[in-house]
């Protein structure tokens, strides 16, 4: 790649001074693809973490265990009013302090890495919203489609898994959409404990190269892409699976 980008971007650095040096220079190629590689998978496993959260935290919300409901009400009461980056520090350095740790043959790594602890602690933290998604999504069903599914000899179950809950997706997918890309673009804080994600392999590049605001302005070009995939992706799941006069 470097063969096409590289001439363009001497030259412009040469008539502008602008120096953006990922697309020139071997070394910062390597650390611009390492982080988008790490940035993408991130985004992905938090992602669908918070999905899994938030449709197991939906389904304790229906049950007749007063213990679970207030337990699920009380995690969703503190991940949604704490700051993410204080549940990020507080998983990495205070959960984190109490891991064990592998013998590497001469060194100790711990048992859960730097980008474990973020893919944990922002999937947890982004379930807390999707719980009460799920939970809108799964008190819209008309009441009428479960009593046709009694008549039909369906257990509740079999109602939940083969009617409820299809529904449901449908009709979360809306405010779903919104909170998976602020969710997204939430995983940049991982920066703070050295996870080599965009923010982190970009601020490595301007500290060299002091070349901040290019390297701002690539990252700032990085997320309006990612928010653009995530946002098409969902539209177009929301149009491939409309219920004609439901969810719309």
């Amino acid at each position: 790649m470097l063969e096409f980008t590289a001439p363009l971007f001497l030259s412009l650095q040469k008539a502008t001074g602008l120096n953006f040096s990922p697309f020139f220079d071997e070394y910062d190629f390597g650390r611009l693809m390492t982080g988008l590689q790490t940035s993408l998978l991130l985004i992905v496993c938090v992602l669908v973490l918070s999905l899994v959260v938030g449709l197991l935290g939906a389904a304790a919300q229906r049950s007749r265990s007063r213990l679970l409901r207030f337990l699920v009400a009380a995690y969703i009461a503190v991940f949604r009013n704490t700051p993410p980056v204080v549940q990020l520090l507080f998983f990495y350095f205070g959960l984190g302090a109490f891991t064990p740790q592998i013998d590497m043959g001469g060194w100790y790594e711990p048992m859960i890495s730097a980008f474990g602890w973020a893919v944990i602690a922002l999937g947890i933290f982004g379930g807390s919203y999707n719980v009460e998604i799920f939970r809108a999504g799964i008190e819209a069903v008309p009441k009428t489609t479960s009593e046709a599914t009694e008549a039909l000899g369906f257990t509740p179950l079999q109602t939940f898994i083969h009617v409820t809950l299809p529904l449901a997706l449908r009709f979360s997918l809306p405010s779903l959409a919104s909170n998976l890309i602020s969710l997204a673009k939430t995983t940049s804080i991982a920066y703070v404990i050295a996870v080599p994600e965009m923010t982190y392999a970009l601020s490595g590049v301007w500290n060299d190269r002091l070349n901040v605001g290019e390297m701002m302005t690539l990252l700032f070009v990085y997320y309006i892409a990612v928010v653009a995939i995530i946002g098409a992706v969902m539209g177009q799941l929301e149009r491939r699976l409309a219920v004609p006069g439901l969810g719309k």
